[in-house]
């Protein structure tokens, strides 16, 4: 989850109010954050993927607003209409079809506050906007551009500008081939005719969404004004980001927003930022009910404008509740009642016990588990747990393997690189092999998992399989050893091993393996298939390992 740093001076600058440091880390955690360290000087806040609102401080400093009851109610920002438009070319509709943007003007940029806007640019990037691929994010110095602007096609070859990080003009295919954020981020350009840019009323490029800004308009803490845009391949994305990003930077004292509109040749022209709020209706006994206290709408009222929401009694069992369009997390009635429990304060709601109580089972599939267990224990393995999350570039890239398009990938990752689930246990192990090679060796690890495959058949689109794999790293490790490994755990689980010649990018070519079985007992519930070697170098050299490694990987089938 996104992790928030701060200063203590910063956050009560911002709040108009000083508290003792003890009693902030104790309200932190009562606005859905969770504190993962501090010292006498600053703070670290993990907040949870659904509040992107609070990545950055003025939105958590707004939240705590609320709590405290400086300032209740939903926030009243000072929007500006304007007659400045962003012109769409229409070259870009199955390229990168939309962009929504407005101007934020009389912002504070201290160098403090410069880093909070780039930290609050790429959680941004990474939470709503897939690394960039569905929503990318520019905020630029608007002193230095004219208005009208324009979302234009540009030319790879011709049009050029000086990226940020540069001091030299390349054209646009030259930033995807020598820039740093152009190598990165070309798989998302990958095979367009045209490129995206910004350009101001003098054709001055302002940005080439999703990969790089201009140097033109980098922020200073000379800049005053706000240009930001925002584009994407999800209007909804992209609309959310920027109402986000527009709200944060409003919350400065004195700020104003001006309005843009965005002028399409294949949709409707929409005025930005949308400040419309959504409004829901939440019921009193539905409330009480499910937060397990006596609540009347009055009460309801009050919680409801802590946490910064407007709401107006209808009858006793109906309140009318306006929702700030930053809160894109709000999306039913149930999301509403579970900010009146935080605004009643989660401290004083009753503590009870339950009034049932259960006895536990073995799960059949653990008892399984144990089996192997105590078979790869009895081998002299080491069992690890690691997450169902993993990477394209673990997972596929550094194995030497093609990305599979057909994976269960994560719709908002959090982290760059927990974006999948996983399809096999390798990477894992030599993940931990990786971070644990300053251990003695040999290391002799293994680990039992599922993993997950779409599925159009399955109810949920997805079926689990189990796995189990094991790694071992020593300066003698060789095919003969993992042969002689399999062959023990294969004939413990009651097969007998069939082999087969197998080549993968993983192994060194003709020191590996596959294997199917067959059972001893024909009653036996399940099958299993495999395969075994040695590491190719150049995997050991993408995890940046030294030593010979070989591994092996069990999928186990039920009939």
């Amino acid at each position: 989850m996104p992790v928030i740093n701060f200063k203590y001076d910063e956050l009560y600058k911002q709040l108009g109010k000083t508290l003792d440091n003890d009693e902030l880390i104790n309200i932190l955690p009562m606005i859905s954050s969770d504190v993962e360290n501090y010292t006498d000087e600053e703070v670290k806040v993990e907040f949870f993927p659904n509040r992107p609102d609070y990545y950055s401080l003025e939105g958590i400093v707004r939240s705590l607003k609320g709590y405290l009851e400086i300032e209740t109610g939903m926030p009243k920002y000072d929007v500006i209409k304007t007659e400045n438009t962003m012109t769409v070319d229409e070259e870009l509709e199955n390229i990168r079809p939309y962009v929504a943007t407005c101007m934020v003007k009389n912002v504070e940029i201290t160098e403090e506050e410069l880093v909070n806007i780039m930290e609050f640019q790429e959680h941004l990037h990474w939470v709503i906007g897939r690394d960039r691929k569905k929503v990318a994010i520019g905020i630029h110095d608007l002193d230095k551009v004219e208005a009208p602007f324009y979302y234009k096609a540009g030319n790879p070859k011709q049009d050029k500008f000086i990226p940020l990080d540069s001091t030299e003009e390349l054209t646009l295919d030259e930033i995807l081939e020598e820039h740093d954020k152009g190598k990165k981020y070309s798989k998302l350009l990958e095979d367009k005719e045209f490129y995206p840019l910004i350009v101001d009323a003098k054709g001055n490029i302002m940005s080439m969404p999703p990969i790089i800004n201009s140097d033109l308009t980098k922020l200073t803490t000379q800049t005053k004004n706000l240009f930001i845009d925002v584009t994407g391949t999800d209007i909804n994305a992209v609309t959310n980001a920027l109402n986000i990003i527009a709200s944060n930077m409003a919350e400065h004292e004195g700020a104003k927003i001006e309005t843009m509109v965005v002028k399409y040749p294949y949709n409707d022209d929409i005025e930005y930022p949308q400040f419309d709020p959504q409004v829901i209706d939440v019921h009193t006994s539905l409330a009480s009910e499910y937060i397990g206290i006596d609540l009347t709408a009055e009460k309801i009222v009050k919680t409801l404008e802590k946490t910064r929401f407007d709401a107006q009694i209808i009858d006793e069992e109906t309140v009318r509740v306006t929702v700030p369009r930053y809160r894109i997390d709000i999306l039913h009635e149930v999301d509403i009642i579970e900010n009146i429990a935080l605004g009643y304060g989660f401290n004083d709601l009753p503590a009870e016990l339950p009034e049932f109580s259960t006895i536990a089972n073995p799960d059949p599939k653990r008892e399984f588990d144990k089996i192997l267990e105590q078979v790869m224990i009895g081998l002299g393995f080491t069992e690890i747990k690691s997450l169902m999350l993993t990477s394209e570039e673990q997972h596929y890239t550094k194995l030497g393997h093609e990305i599979e398009p057909r994976r269960v990938t994560v719709a908002q990752p959090i982290t760059q690189d927990r974006t999948m689930i996983r399809q096999s246990l390798v990477n894992s192990l030599l993940e931990f092999l990786q971070d644990n090679k300053h251990e003695e060796l040999p290391q002799k690890i293994f680990e039992i998992g599922d993993v997950a495959y779409l599925d159009d058949d399955a109810e949920v689109k997805m079926r689990t399989v189990k796995k189990m794999a094991g790694a071992q790293i020593s300066s003698n490790a060789n095919l003969t050893t993992i042969k002689s490994y399999m062959e023990s755990v294969v004939s413990n689980l009651g097969f007998k091993m069939i082999l087969e010649d197998y080549d993968d990018s993983v192994f060194i070519m003709g020191r590996s393996a596959k294997f199917t079985v067959e059972a001893f007992d024909e009653k036996t519930p399940f099958t299993l298939e495999g395969y075994f070697g040695e590491v190719n170098p150049q995997v050991l050299t993408n995890f940046d390992l030294e030593y010979p490694t070989i591994l092996f990987e069990i999928t186990f089938i039920e009939k």
